[in-house]
């Protein structure tokens, strides 16, 4: 037989009347058939006699609580049943005596406190600060105690009566009775000042103990802790470091001033962390920052022999990150120092690429650049955290200046030729790559790169047709990198350059192999230079001796054999010879003269003595080359395989020239340059100069065409926008060149004037 399953449901129902309680028992018996269920109710009635409740009972009752709270401030807590008072505790408010009990509790409390308070007062110096945290901590193992007691009435009295709960309560009471105590508040604030104070001066003050006081105002609410404490110690904060500051700033460099700052900006950092509320860091290190950084930013940045300028002159890496990291702190802290920064870096620029004395040797201006572009890339990447802003304002800083001088794109050019011809020899080539990465951030900065351009394009063709390049992987690597920075169209020349040397090599091998009789008498090597791609300029062909003459016709006749629709023309200013000389006591030397220099010296197999008219009428070399070649090879030491009379530095139309029969060198072989200089003279600076103006002219109209192709209508400021964008990564397009651009296309109807507005242009398809 199985046992019957009883499932008891209580139910409390209060009356107005009296307190009656009903039991409905719901007994159902299960005797395995499935559904056949009997079902039992028991009523359970309310007593027939009212329970009468003790007069006294409250009072009596609350006796018995307030005791326990007595005895717990007096820390004889052990004695008492806690079971017991929360029963005591739990009956006053189930028979409507929580009124007494909660204003009980606020009378026995404050009594306690006000006492607490006279024992607070009467603690002296140190011991005040202790005395306080002490019953502070007495306070709330207390009020801990008095809420386990009355948790019945925390639940249901308080909240139905919106009052305060039992810790909050005793937290508002202390804080009424002591914190705001006439004769502790005042003492409080003081002494937690004072040791602040202290601290800051030097001396060491027990962190814990004001971790405690500091966080006791916390837990009496945020308003207490700002008010009593926060506020008037941001603003003792704000005296002490604006008389501090005063002080530091009239005693110590710029440098020292910023470590001080630093410090100080720690201290009250590592303070907060220690016993100060998180959300005061924020606000005091605001303070810091205003009284000892804001108030004299114009005065540390401009600081004499110690600022900003001195730190930079100095790399003084330290002291600028110390700075921006201050500084940055502080609102337009970073944009005083980017300004100061940029003002000093054109003006040192400024004096770099205008001093005259420095512009005479280009290889050492543009070292000097990238020197001072590598001074400031470290400045910015170990001070400034590779801070953007700072790196905008140093190229911009560059582009300025580098623009300010008219031959950068020149040097430049010379700067790499200088490094390809001889200056990477044994180099590796990660080394060649860095140094030709510098160059490229050079050229970036220029706005005439179709000037570096003219020029690279003659320094290349020298370097190749005289063989003379370092590294042909060096040269077409920069090559790559112009070509990224500028387009396809910016290197196709100087591509087709390399690809006209490897034709030239193909095509001289045909040639030998067609006249195998040549192998016995002078060798002849020829590159064939597409016009166009090289910097060929008319030049007038000198006479070459007769054995070389015969050569060229022979190879002339080849070449226009093997190629229809196709002229030859002699560039015998772009080439060099190796010739063999016997000096007087039968020294033999091989020498490496240019085309030129090879046709003068061919003249004395057949005669002792030649004036400079008779050389230059048998040649007919152009007189500015014909003096360079005869200087190169009379006046040099060392290389001066002929003599001259009368013997000076330059060269006259009446001198005479023979050969130098005392000439000696210990090298067999012997190179004679010519006499040329590195830049170019003024006259050749304004050729070049007028052939870029012309080169641009056809740049600016296809830009135009381009544009009012795609857009039809136009007005003229934003054709002369678009086209100088579009122009940008070659040259800096002149408004007043792009205007005479657009009226030389209308003259030739690509375009048209509108007819109501003559500012506006139409496309003509």
């Amino acid at each position: 037989m199985e046992m019957p399953t009883v499932i008891l449901v209580w139910a409390v129902e209060e009356k107005a009347e009296e307190n009656a309680r009903a039991a409905a028992i719901t007994i159902n018996n299960n005797n395995g058939g499935g559904n056949n269920q009997k079902k039992r109710i028991f009523q359970i009635e309310a007593f027939k006699n009212r329970v009468v409740v003790d007069p006294k009972y409250a009072e009596k009752t609350w006796k018995i609580l307030e005791h326990a709270i007595h005895e717990i401030y007096n820390h004889n807590a052990s004695g008492l049943s806690f079971e017991e008072l929360y029963r005591n505790a739990y009956n006053m408010v189930l028979h409507k005596f929580g009124e007494k009990l909660y204003s009980g509790l606020v009378t026995t409390m404050t009594a306690h406190l006000k006492e607490i308070s006279k024992s607070i007062e009467a603690a002296q110096g140190d011991l005040f600060l202790e005395e306080l945290n002490r019953k502070w901590n007495d306070h709330n193992k207390a009020l801990q105690m008095i809420r386990d007691i009355l948790m019945y009435m925390d639940r249901t009295y308080i909240p139905n009566t919106h009052k305060t709960p039992v810790h909050e309560l005793g937290l508002s009471l202390w804080r009424d009775n002591i914190i705001h105590s006439g004769k502790i508040q005042s003492r409080l604030l003081s002494t937690l000042l004072e040791l602040v104070h202290r601290e800051r001066t030097g001396e060491v003050i027990d962190r814990g103990l004001m971790r405690n006081i500091v966080k006791m105002l916390m837990d009496l609410g945020s308003s207490v802790y700002q008010e009593d404490f926060e506020k008037p110690f941001l603003e003792v904060s704000a005296e002490f470091y604006r008389r501090e500051s005063q002080k530091f700033i009239e005693c110590y460099d710029c440098g020292d001033y910023l470590k001080k700052a630093e410090i100080r900006l720690n201290e009250e950092i590592e303070r907060v962390t220690h016993y100060l509320d998180a959300k005061s860091e924020g606000k005091i290190t605001n303070v810091v920052e205003k009284e000892m950084i804001a108030n004299h930013m114009m005065r540390l940045v401009h600081m004499e022999n110690s600022g900003l300028v001195n730190m930079l002159l100095n790399d003084k890496h330290g002291d600028l990150g110390r700075m921006y990291n201050l500084f940055r702190r502080v609102p337009n802290g970073l944009a005083m120092i980017r300004d100061v920064m940029t003002s000093h870096l054109r003006e040192t620029g400024k004096q770099l690429v205008t001093d005259a004395e420095r512009l005479k040797d280009p290889v050492e201006y543009v070292q000097r650049l990238l020197d001072e572009k590598e001074k400031y890339d470290g400045i910015i990447s170990l001070a400034f955290s590779n801070d953007k802003t700072f790196q905008n304002a140093l190229n911009s800083s560059f582009e300025y200046f580098i623009n300010l001088n008219s031959r950068s794109p020149e040097f430049i050019s010379l700067f790499v030729d200088d490094k390809l011809r001889k200056g990477l020899k044994g180099v590796s080539e990660e080394d060649v790559e860095i140094i030709l990465d510098k160059v490229m951030m050079i050229f970036c900065y220029l706005q005439e790169k179709d000037v570096f351009e003219k020029y690279y394009k003659q320094h290349l063709a020298k370097r190749l047709l005289s063989g003379k390049t370092v590294s042909d992987d060096a040269e077409r690597s920069l090559i790559v990198k112009l070509k990224t920075a500028c387009g396809y169209q910016y290197t196709s020349k100087l591509e087709g350059m390399f690809t006209d040397m490897k034709t030239s090599q193909d095509t001289m091998q045909g040639f030998c192999s067609s006249h195998p009789e040549l192998t016995d008498g002078p060798t002849l090597v020829v590159q064939v230079l597409t016009t166009g791609s090289w910097p060929t300029q008319p030049s007038i062909t000198c006479h070459l001796p007769f054995e070389m003459s015969a050569l060229c016709e022979k190879f002339r006749s080849y070449y226009l054999g093997i190629h229809t629709g196709r002229r030859l023309s002699w560039q015998t200013n772009m080439g060099t010879a190796d010739i063999k000389a016997i000096f007087g006591k039968g020294q033999k030397h091989e020498l490496n003269v240019s085309t030129y220099q090879m046709c003068i010296l061919m003249l004395f197999n057949n005669a002792d003595r030649l004036s400079y008219k008779e050389i230059e009428q048998v040649t007919a070399i152009p007189a500015s080359d014909l003096k360079r070649c005869l200087q190169s090879m009379a006046c040099v030491k060392g290389k001066n395989v002929l003599r001259k009379e009368p013997m000076s530095k330059d060269i006259g139309e009446d001198d005479s020239f023979f050969v130098n029969e005392k000439f000696a060198s210990k090298f067999y072989k012997v190179k004679v340059g010519t006499v040329v200089a590195q830049k170019e003279s003024e006259p050749e600076k304004q050729e070049t100069r007028q052939r870029v103006e012309e080169d641009r002219k056809p740049q600016i109209e296809a830009a135009v065409v381009r544009i009012m192709k795609s857009r039809k209508v136009l007005d003229h400021n934003n054709i002369i926008a678009e086209v100088t964008k579009q122009l940008q990564s070659r040259f800096l397009a002149n408004p007043t060149e792009i205007k005479k651009r657009i009226e030389s296309l209308i003259e030739r109807e690509f375009l048209e004037r509108d007819n109501s507005d003559r500012k506006m242009y139409r496309y003509l398809a």
